[in-house]
Protein backbone atom coordinates (compact mmCIF):
# COMPACT_ATOMS: atom_id res chain seq x y z
CA UNK A 1 0.00 0.00 0.00
CA UNK A 2 1.33 3.36 -1.14
CA UNK A 3 0.37 6.49 1.33
CA UNK A 4 0.92 9.85 0.94
CA UNK A 5 2.46 12.66 2.97
CA UNK A 6 3.33 15.92 2.92
CA UNK A 7 5.82 16.98 6.12
CA UNK A 8 6.06 20.72 6.89
CA UNK A 9 9.12 21.53 9.23
CA UNK A 10 8.53 24.60 9.99
CA UNK A 11 12.22 25.28 12.39
CA UNK A 12 14.95 23.42 12.58
CA UNK A 13 16.82 25.26 15.51
CA UNK A 14 19.89 23.64 13.91
CA UNK A 15 19.40 26.04 10.88
CA UNK A 16 17.97 28.65 12.63
CA UNK A 17 20.57 29.86 14.69
CA UNK A 18 23.85 29.05 13.75
CA UNK A 19 25.15 30.19 17.54
CA UNK A 20 23.19 27.11 19.71
CA UNK A 21 26.13 25.63 21.00
CA UNK A 22 24.95 22.11 21.25
CA UNK A 23 26.51 20.42 18.45
CA UNK A 24 24.75 17.41 18.33
CA UNK A 25 21.51 18.06 19.34
CA UNK A 26 19.02 20.29 17.34
CA UNK A 27 15.10 20.49 17.48
CA UNK A 28 12.14 20.41 14.67
CA UNK A 29 8.56 21.54 14.66
CA UNK A 30 6.86 19.36 12.19
CA UNK A 31 3.57 18.53 10.31
CA UNK A 32 2.54 15.74 8.15
CA UNK A 33 -0.84 15.29 6.65
CA UNK A 34 -0.66 11.35 5.76
CA UNK A 35 -3.39 9.70 3.36
CA UNK A 36 -4.24 6.96 4.30
CA UNK A 37 -7.64 4.63 3.87
CA UNK A 38 -8.51 2.88 6.96
CA UNK A 39 -9.00 -1.41 6.11
CA UNK A 40 -10.51 -4.51 7.78
CA UNK A 41 -9.87 -7.52 6.62
CA UNK A 42 -10.81 -11.51 7.34
CA UNK A 43 -11.34 -14.69 5.27
CA UNK A 44 -10.73 -13.26 2.02
CA UNK A 45 -12.99 -10.25 2.49
CA UNK A 46 -12.22 -7.09 3.05
CA UNK A 47 -13.24 -3.48 3.37
CA UNK A 48 -11.77 0.01 2.95
CA UNK A 49 -13.36 3.41 4.22
CA UNK A 50 -11.25 6.88 2.86
CA UNK A 51 -9.30 8.58 5.65
CA UNK A 52 -6.41 10.79 6.70
CA UNK A 53 -4.54 11.97 9.71
CA UNK A 54 -3.00 15.25 10.54
CA UNK A 55 0.27 14.87 12.94
CA UNK A 56 1.89 17.92 14.37
CA UNK A 57 4.88 17.23 16.92
CA UNK A 58 7.91 18.46 18.42
CA UNK A 59 10.94 16.55 18.41
CA UNK A 60 14.50 16.54 19.54
CA UNK A 61 17.11 15.67 17.30
CA UNK A 62 20.36 13.89 18.13
CA UNK A 63 23.18 13.98 15.30
CA UNK A 64 25.69 11.64 15.53
CA UNK A 65 28.35 13.94 13.17
CA UNK A 66 29.02 18.10 14.41
CA UNK A 67 26.45 20.24 12.32
CA UNK A 68 29.21 20.89 9.77
CA UNK A 69 29.46 17.38 8.22
CA UNK A 70 27.85 17.27 4.81
CA UNK A 71 26.34 13.75 5.66
CA UNK A 72 24.12 12.84 9.11
CA UNK A 73 23.00 10.23 10.64
CA UNK A 74 20.27 10.93 13.14
CA UNK A 75 17.72 9.70 15.89
CA UNK A 76 14.37 11.51 16.88
CA UNK A 77 11.93 12.11 19.91
CA UNK A 78 9.29 13.98 20.57
CA UNK A 79 5.79 14.28 20.88
CA UNK A 80 2.34 16.61 19.52
CA UNK A 81 -0.69 15.17 18.54
CA UNK A 82 -2.58 13.30 15.82
CA UNK A 83 -6.22 14.20 14.24
CA UNK A 84 -7.44 11.07 13.23
CA UNK A 85 -9.96 11.68 10.26
CA UNK A 86 -13.04 9.11 8.60
CA UNK A 87 -13.98 11.37 4.79
CA UNK A 88 -15.40 8.40 3.19
CA UNK A 89 -19.09 7.42 2.56
CA UNK A 90 -20.83 5.72 5.31
CA UNK A 91 -23.71 2.39 4.62
CA UNK A 92 -26.12 1.55 6.48
CA UNK A 93 -24.62 -2.38 5.69
CA UNK A 94 -20.70 -2.16 6.01
CA UNK A 95 -19.02 -5.47 4.95
CA UNK A 96 -17.09 -7.26 8.09
CA UNK A 97 -19.21 -5.16 10.61
CA UNK A 98 -18.95 -8.22 12.64
CA UNK A 99 -15.32 -6.50 13.51
CA UNK A 100 -15.62 -2.63 13.29
CA UNK A 101 -17.98 0.27 12.03
CA UNK A 102 -16.11 2.95 9.77
CA UNK A 103 -17.26 6.37 10.53
CA UNK A 104 -17.10 9.50 9.35
CA UNK A 105 -15.80 11.57 12.43
CA UNK A 106 -12.91 13.02 13.54
CA UNK A 107 -10.53 11.62 16.89
CA UNK A 108 -7.73 13.60 18.26
CA UNK A 109 -5.23 11.51 20.18
CA UNK A 110 -2.07 12.45 22.37
CA UNK A 111 1.22 10.92 20.16
CA UNK A 112 4.53 9.76 21.13
CA UNK A 113 7.13 9.87 17.74
CA UNK A 114 10.25 8.24 17.55
CA UNK A 115 12.82 7.54 14.50
CA UNK A 116 15.59 8.25 12.83
CA UNK A 117 17.37 8.30 9.31
CA UNK A 118 19.73 10.11 7.31
CA UNK A 119 20.46 13.55 5.78
CA UNK A 120 22.83 14.50 2.84
CA UNK A 121 23.62 18.53 2.25
CA UNK A 122 23.62 18.88 -1.63
CA UNK A 123 25.03 22.22 -1.65
CA UNK A 124 24.23 25.35 0.54
CA UNK A 125 20.96 25.74 0.69
CA UNK A 126 19.41 21.91 -0.19
CA UNK A 127 19.22 18.87 1.65
CA UNK A 128 18.26 15.28 0.78
CA UNK A 129 16.48 13.81 3.69
CA UNK A 130 15.37 9.95 4.18
CA UNK A 131 13.86 8.82 7.83
CA UNK A 132 11.43 6.38 9.16
CA UNK A 133 8.92 7.37 11.81
CA UNK A 134 6.63 5.29 14.66
CA UNK A 135 3.72 7.43 15.59
CA UNK A 136 2.46 6.24 19.17
CA UNK A 137 -1.24 6.78 19.61
CA UNK A 138 -4.34 5.46 21.19
CA UNK A 139 -6.66 3.70 19.01
CA UNK A 140 -9.04 5.88 17.06
CA UNK A 141 -12.07 3.88 18.29
CA UNK A 142 -14.59 7.11 17.03
CA UNK A 143 -13.32 6.75 13.77
CA UNK A 144 -13.30 2.76 13.52
CA UNK A 145 -15.72 1.63 15.87
CA UNK A 146 -15.92 -1.47 17.60
CA UNK A 147 -19.54 -3.54 17.97
CA UNK A 148 -19.95 -4.90 21.17
CA UNK A 149 -18.16 -7.80 22.35
CA UNK A 150 -15.52 -6.94 20.44
CA UNK A 151 -12.29 -4.99 21.71
CA UNK A 152 -9.27 -3.44 19.81
CA UNK A 153 -5.64 -3.05 21.35
CA UNK A 154 -4.75 0.40 23.56
CA UNK A 155 -2.28 1.34 21.51
CA UNK A 156 -1.43 2.11 17.50
CA UNK A 157 1.76 2.23 16.19
CA UNK A 158 2.21 3.79 12.47
CA UNK A 159 5.04 3.79 11.10
CA UNK A 160 5.68 6.34 8.21
CA UNK A 161 8.84 5.94 5.80
CA UNK A 162 9.68 9.74 4.44
CA UNK A 163 11.82 10.69 1.80
CA UNK A 164 12.36 14.48 0.65
CA UNK A 165 14.55 17.04 -0.02
CA UNK A 166 14.48 20.19 1.93
CA UNK A 167 15.42 23.68 0.83
CA UNK A 168 16.91 25.55 3.79
CA UNK A 169 16.42 29.36 3.51
CA UNK A 170 19.49 29.89 6.13
CA UNK A 171 22.50 28.57 4.59
CA UNK A 172 24.12 25.86 6.54
CA UNK A 173 27.25 25.96 8.21
CA UNK A 174 30.21 24.98 6.48
CA UNK A 175 32.62 25.74 9.31
CA UNK A 176 32.60 26.68 12.85
CA UNK A 177 31.71 29.97 13.54
CA UNK A 178 34.87 31.19 14.93
CA UNK A 179 36.01 31.31 18.85
CA UNK A 180 35.38 34.87 20.72
CA UNK A 181 37.90 36.51 22.22
CA UNK A 182 37.82 38.40 25.18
Amino acid sequence: MIRFSILIIAMSTAAADSSITFAHFSGDVRYEYLQSDLRLSSGGQSAQFAGASHVMHYDLIYHTNSKTSRAQIFGAVGGGGKLFVGNGTEEAVQPLSQYGYFTKTRSFKPMASAGGGFTYRMGSKMVFRAEVRDFITGFPTVVLTPPPGVKYGKLLNDIVPMVGVMYVFKSAPTEPPPSKKS
